[in-house]
């Protein structure tokens, strides 16, 4: 058999990106092409390349081992369609960095602002979900991604996570509501109103079994994936909200309001994402980015 590479192509999108739908963005193509031409590929092989578990497409094992290939393969020639074009977007300028929806805006700040003072270099910011600005990233559409959690095996992408740090949580509320809950905390938050993040965030499960073991029960009025409209509605006294201790600070000058207590036992970690395992002197940005994150952001 001969292997067609335009097929082989698309399988290898639909595997980094971890669905049809996101491999069509990518390629510019319907989702109805790639799905025709990964059946003439499974065809060409003899066998199955992907599983469904619902909505998601998992390799099979016939497909992991047909992904190691495509992979050495479509990732040198991107490697040399780079080194031809000389279009290294750190090198040549710019710096494209996505921003998971929940993390706090500030956060995203105090990592980013060092670009700022660089006139050589152009900062570019996405917001969006994980699973979107890790395909923009596995496509290199993105050099960087901020997140509360780190990528694994399961999206079938090769990216590598370098911790930043963590934090603690501060609880927050309107300054009346604060000083009533403040000299009992956590206690006085039971049966209070209360301001979460959804389910879909990494902080939610461990602000829940905090609340679990310490013996609360809040009444949750608001769950929001973006962190800048949940502390919005903090500011209007809707309910105490918590954000990380780093920005306590920053969060009672800008909103107003004041904190209500602290807690070690909910930690949030932050990771910078990309896609080399080793951030060296090849991107002095994005490595100088993550070396002070670490020693000034997170300390």
């Amino acid at each position: 058999m001969k292997i067609n590479y335009k097929h082989l192509n698309y399988f290898w999108h639909v595997a980094k990106t971890g669905s049809i739908i996101n491999a069509s963005e990518a390629l510019h193509i319907t989702p109805q092409t790639i799905s025709g031409q990964l059946s003439l590929l499974e065809e060409s092989i003899g066998d199955k390349l992907f599983e469904r578990q619902g909505r998601r497409l998992l390799l099979s094992n016939k497909g992991k081992a047909v992904y190691k290939y495509a992979d050495r393969i479509f990732s040198l020639g991107e490697e040399l369609n780079d080194f031809l074009r000389g279009s290294d977007s750190v090198s040549s300028g710019e710096l494209r960095v996505g921003i998971m929806d929940g993390i706090p805006k500030i956060i995203a700040y105090k990592i980013l602002c060092p670009v700022i003072d660089d006139k050589t270099i152009s900062l570019t910011c996405h917001e969006g979900s994980f699973e979107q600005l890790i395909a923009k990233l596995a496509i290199r559409e993105l050099d960087m991604v901020i997140s509360d959690m780190p990528v694994n095996s399961a999206y079938s992408i090769r990216a590598y996570n370098h911790k930043l740090g963590e934090s603690p949580m501060t609880c927050f509320a309107i300054p009346a509501l604060a000083k009533k809950l403040k000299r009992n905390f956590p206690d006085s938050l039971d049966h209070t109103p209360v301001l979460l993040p959804t389910n879909h965030s990494t902080i939610r499960p461990a602000i829940d079994q905090w609340f679990m073991t310490s013996d609360i029960t809040p009444t949750v009025v608001g769950e929001f994936d973006d962190s800048a409209l949940l502390k919005a509605f903090g500011e209007s006294g809707a309910g105490v909200f918590f954000m990380p201790t780093i920005i306590e600070s920053e969060v009672q000058e800008h909103y107003g309001v004041s904190i209500v207590g602290r807690t070690e036992n909910v930690r949030e970690q932050f990771f910078a994402l990309t896609l080399e395992r080793k951030l060296d002197n090849s991107r002095p940005i994005v490595t100088s980015l993550v070396d002070q994150a670490i020693s000034s952001v997170f300390t």
